[in-house]
Formats: structure tokens, sequence, C-alpha cells
């Protein structure tokens, strides 16, 4: 905990995205009380997408952060925009390009399991 997973645009394969996890962690163990040796991300880039009526000019990032049960509603909305606030410094749009930037948080089900080997 917490499993992070950031999804983007083939559009947005010049974002250094290990840059962008390593400054998300910080900000998830100032916010939500993680341990920073315990925040995971995952970055997934995505193939075919559309938004509205297009499948051109525009681009997307979406941020999933599962944690574990027990945040407030205040302390995962808090979360959600400093993730949003550090994409905006860290994904940088083309011309003509629309960057859709979102980010969620979620509880982890209560039959998550992990272990370090």
């Amino acid at each position: 905990m917490p499993q992070i997973t950031v999804e983007h645009s083939p559009y947005l394969d010049h974002v250094e995205w290990e840059e962008f996890a390593l400054a998300l962690h910080p900000v998830v163990v100032e916010t939500a009380a993680a341990k920073l040796e315990a925040c995971k991300t995952r970055v997934l880039r995505t193939e075919d997408e559309a938004v509205g009526g297009e499948t051109k000019n525009h681009a997307i990032v979406h941020v999933t952060l599962a944690l574990l049960a027990g945040r407030s509603e205040e302390t995962k909305a808090k979360l959600t925009e400093a993730v949003v606030e550090l994409l905006r410094k860290h994904v940088e749009p083309e011309d003509g390009l629309t960057v859709h930037l979102s980010a969620e948080v979620r509880d982890l089900d209560a039959s998550y399991t992990k272990a370090v080997l």
C-alpha cells in the first residue's frame, strides 16, 4: 500500500514518468500518512482512446491511488487535487493537443494482501 497506477496516452511518451512517480510518493506520504517505502507506482501506456466524438488531438492521464481504508473524504480529495497539480508540473502539452488530467483515490478491498520477498 499504496498501489498507484498511472495510465497515459501514447501522445505523452515524452514525459519522464519515473520522475513523476518519485515526486508523487512524498506527496502521498505527506497527504495520506503513507510510508514512503510502501509507495509503489506502475505506469501504463494506453493504446486506443477517444474523448467525446474524437480519437485524435486529445491525450489522457489518469492516476488511481489505492489505499488501505480509513482515510476521510477530505483527505482523499486533498490527495487527488495534489496529484493533478503535480501532473500539471510534469506534463507539458504539445501544440494542438488537449490534455485531460484526472486522479482518484479508492480504498483497497479488505482482501488485499501483500508480501515482500
